[in-house]
């Protein structure tokens, strides 16, 4: 199709066309004044804000302001972690996140496969641990400690604590067949922390954490975003099934 031979009225609407089927299907989950609701019972460790910022006498706590469009803990500090009511298979998620100094938190499909967020940034050796690996697997006992590297990010795009970041993932859920019985691992398709491609095509083995021991592999799950870390607040928090 030539283009020179459209006038630039319907160009611009064809463009915005475009756009608008490139958004089909996003479910925002932290939206307007209730955008608590997405999330299961109990969630009153957490309030909406219209922004946040780090505390001016502790930066490893948070600090909200009024408004409407961020999800931040009340106390400043750790809150529960927030578990979507809906369940997901295959899942592209959005999700923007500030984080205090030395804060700890992570993105985990079906609540069981973490993508990490920590702060981290400036970081030379990189492991699963770090701001936007695949968080290795864990043992509770006799302390908690990991026992694999996880999945390091291929570099380290993690921005300092008290800024704005923005992860996307790309997600395929296991397999399972009439048995019951696991056919496929789940997958990390790719992930991009602040602009930049971090992982693709990561086969996960198991849940990350402890709960490769702890909590059986299941066809569908929630989105959990963890707050019982450390201080750490989201916004545009979307999710689109695939």
């Amino acid at each position: 199709m030539n283009y020179r031979y459209f006038p630039a009225t319907f160009l611009l609407i064809l463009s915005a066309a475009v756009a608008r089927a490139g958004e089909a299907g996003w479910i925002d989950l932290a939206r307007g004044p209730k955008g608590l609701d997405a999330f299961e019972a109990p969630t009153d460790e957490w309030v909406i804000a219209g922004d946040v910022t780090l505390d001016g006498k502790n930066p490893k706590l948070l600090a909200a302001k009024p408004g409407e469009g961020t999800l931040a803990p009340r106390s400043g500090n750790r809150a529960r972690d927030l578990v979507t009511r809906r369940r997901f298979v295959d899942l592209e998620v959005h999700v923007e996140f500030l984080i205090g100094k030395g804060s700890n938190s992570g993105v985990k499909m079906m609540g069981l496969y973490e993508i990490q967020i920590a702060d981290t940034a400036g970081k030379k050796e990189l492991t699963g641990s770090d701001c936007g690996g695949v968080y290795p697997r864990g043992e509770e006992l006799p302390r908690y400690h990991v026992i694999d590297r996880g999945f390091p990010p291929r570099v380290n795009s993690a921005r300092p604590a008290g800024e704005w970041q923005s992860l996307d993932i790309i997600f395929r859920a296991p397999r399972f067949g009439a048995d019951g019985k696991k056919t496929a691992n789940a997958r990390f398709l790719k992930v991009v922390l602040n602009g930049q491609t971090i992982h693709e095509d990561v086969e996960v083995l198991y849940p990350t954490g402890g709960a490769w021991r702890l909590m059986k592999e299941v066809p569908s799950g929630p989105l959990l975003l963890q707050g019982d870390h450390g201080p750490v607040a989201f916004r545009n928090v979307r999710a689109r099934p695939l």
